[in-house]
């Protein structure tokens, strides 16, 4: 039986070496599209209508730490999000960022990731 247990022990460790990462939240209280004026909207007090709960992500990928694609920005994360609900902003948002490598030693492979999650709605 002991013998076992260190065995997965090795195991688990090996495993954790191998892949590392981190994550950081924020909330926000409101994001819009890029394009919207937030101030005029503001400004008129416009009424908007509640569409739900709406989620998107956005991952950056590096490999040897020289070839990087993708985009992991919060506004291609607030796009995405906005695009599945048919929105225009967010309410009550948070805002995830992480970073996770494999073989964190040599930089094989890192990648970069934004998830935003919020209440999205519809200026009327």
């Amino acid at each position: 039986m002991k013998k076992n247990t260190r065995r997965q022990s090795l195991a688990l460790g090996a495993v954790l070496i191998f892949l590392s990462g981190c994550t950081s939240v924020g909330t926000l209280g409101i994001i819009t599209k890029s394009e919207a004026n937030p101030a005029a909207i503001f400004k008129e007090g416009r009424p908007y209508k509640e569409l739900g709960l709406a989620s998107g992500n956005a991952c950056k990928y590096i490999l040897l730490s020289i070839v990087p694609w993708g985009d992991s920005d919060l506004e291609t994360a607030v796009r995405r999000a906005l695009k599945k609900s048919n929105g225009d902003a967010l309410l009550n948002v948070s805002v995830a960022s992480s970073l996770y490598s494999f073989l964190p030693i040599y930089n094989i492979v890192s990648m970069s990731c934004t998830a935003v999650k919020g209440i999205a709605i519809k200026y009327q």
